[in-house]
């Protein structure tokens, strides 16, 4: 997969024409890339509470398949991103340790959707974000995350099978590194979200 521009973006004003502002969370496990796709996505400097990982969290956050990370988020990542003139996407990525977990349930308050993101290689960590969200009835999409060095190839059906995931919640395959990718994600949420209420809006 490609990847993404080190570079920040430049300062952006929120357009004139803005009417919608949805407020998104990202979710998912540690080192998922929650902090990643926002960075990617977002067209204002993003805000970052990640702070430098010390021997206190040794044998306290899980880091066997992330040894290379040296960062990790204490509170919330926050960007946003314009879909079109009208609809705007306020992004929270939420703290992946389950030390923070207790942040959460703060953050989805007034959510309108949110994103799942997956690693194959730990899909066990997905299941206590979907179990939060579906506990407050918030709509999401699920999002895989394809690392570079993920070699185990699980299809979109095999990891519907294995996260339990209803057919009516879109799966779709990311990297979260890619600003494209991640707008893709986020059109995802959306389109779904649309469809929800519709369907919503149709029943007697």
């Amino acid at each position: 997969m490609g990847s993404a521009t080190s570079e920040l973006p430049s300062r952006t004003p929120l357009s004139d024409t803005a009417e919608t502002g949805l407020k998104i969370v990202v979710v998912g496990g540690f080192g998922v890339g929650k902090t990643t796709l926002v960075r990617s996505v977002s067209e204002i400097r993003p805000l970052n509470t990640e702070e430098v990982m010390t021997q206190a969290g040794v044998g306290v956050d899980e880091t066997a398949d992330v040894a290379a990370k040296t960062t990790t988020t204490v509170a919330f990542d926050f960007g946003r991103i314009s879909l079109n003139e009208r609809v705007v996407l306020y992004l929270f990525g939420a703290p992946g340790q389950e030390r923070f977990w207790f942040l959460w349930d703060r953050l989805f308050s007034g959510t309108l959707g949110a994103v799942v993101l997956v690693d194959t290689r730990r899909m066990d960590e997905s299941w206590y974000a979907i179990d939060r969200l579906e506990h407050h009835k918030t709509p999401f999409v699920v999002a895989v995350n394809r690392f570079d060095d993920d070699t185990s190839a699980h299809s979109l059906a095999e990891i519907r099978q294995a996260l339990a995931l209803p057919d009516h919640v879109p799966l779709i395959d990311c990297d979260a590194r890619v600003r494209a990718s991640g707008k893709d994600v986020l059109i995802t949420l959306v389109d779904h979200l649309y469809e929800l209420a519709m369907a919503q809006e149709m029943t007697p």
